[in-house]
């Protein structure tokens, strides 16, 4: 399948998903190598890779907060047969990646810039040592965040980044100031501090019609089957350590927009109900007051999408992949 054949596909797959995804797809995933390494504090850290000796270039993929690379089989897909190499991490504390608290549904972290650290020990592994003539990175949401953190101390490794409805602000059920508030009782105690935070708790699955990530059926319907097939990887609520450490980084993020040398693109889904929008306006704002002739027109807004932009139903995904496409050709 030449790259126009691809592409041309990416208007039509949804009509025939099914077979797709048990055809193609399923015959694919099979050439993945799963790894893993130990990350900080002795947490095992998964991660997949599917690589082909006539590929010179790389995409690293960090997916969002309660994913795994396991839902990112269509993805990988799709830049594989566009001539990457590709990786995908799981971050700590989700996915096939070790827990820190005995529920292993929570979403927690003790540090967010554990994650980072352990991308930072992923890069030296498996990226650096290897010889690409180009080499990128796609994130998305918790991703975004993670990645941008990377990319604050190292601005060489990466040809440029995307970063799709990235978490650098979170849309929370209350103001800012009661979630602080809110946060910084929870911290008092050392059990509360781990606790599901208020009005969240185990994974449950809910009804295509009012999930809030994608406008995609079939898409939406393949997420909850891999939380089916594989119950393990199920992820709840954030603790509101995760949160509190969450917030503080996200703030931090956005001061330091300016310094990310590396190009990058920013994807802002129009009906995002997970990230702030305002939040990742700051962050684009942010960073044209400190251009420093990079030229960017961030962010590049899908009209119409909901968060999980790479999940999004045939049109939108499509104006997303062919836009990640061309930003990458370019650099």
């Amino acid at each position: 399948m030449t790259p126009d054949m691809l592409k041309a596909s990416w208007l039509t797959r949804e009509s025939q998903f099914l077979a797709f995804a048990n055809g193609p797809l399923l015959d694919f995933w099979k050439m993945r190598d799963e790894a893993e390494f130990i990350g900080v504090d002795n947490i095992p850290i998964r991660y997949v890779k599917i690589c082909s000796a006539q590929h010179d270039k790389a995409i690293v993929i960090l997916p969002g907060r309660s994913e795994s690379y396991v839902k990112y089989p269509e993805v990988a897909y799709d830049f594989y047969h566009l001539g990457y190499d590709i990786f995908i991490i799981d971050h700590r504390g989700q996915g096939r990646s070790g827990r820190m608290l005995a529920d292993p549904q929570k979403g927690h972290v003790e540090k967010f810039t554990d994650y980072i650290d352990d991308f930072e020990s992923f890069i030296t592994l498996e990226i650096k040592p290897r010889y690409y003539s180009r080499r990128y990175a796609l994130s998305h949401s918790m991703g975004g965040a993670i990645l941008g953190g990377y990319l604050l101390s190292d601005s060489l490794i990466f040809n440029a980044a995307v970063l799709c409805a990235p978490m650098l602000g979170i849309n929370l059920p209350v103001s800012r100031w009661l979630a602080n508030f809110i946060i910084q009782c929870a911290e008092a105690s050392a059990n509360t501090r781990d606790d599901y935070a208020v009005s969240t708790g185990k994974w449950q699955p809910l009804p295509y019609i009012i999930n809030i990530l994608t406008h995609s059926y079939e898409r939406y319907r393949r997420y909850l089957r891999y939380y089916a097939d594989y119950p393990e990887l199920r992820i709840g609520g954030p603790t509101y350590h995760w949160i509190g450490e969450s917030l503080q980084f996200c703030t931090s993020l956005i001061e330091k927009a300016g310094e990310i040398e590396v190009p990058l693109m920013l994807l802002q889904a129009s009906e995002d109900k997970v990230v702030s929008n305002r939040d990742i306006q700051k962050f684009c704002l942010a960073r044209q007051k400190m251009q420093m002739g990079r030229g960017e027109k961030l962010p590049l807004i899908i009209e119409g999408a909901d968060h999980e932009i790479l999940f999004e139903n045939d049109v939108l995904r499509a104006m997303a992949l062919n836009a990640i496409c061309d930003f990458f050709d370019q650099h």
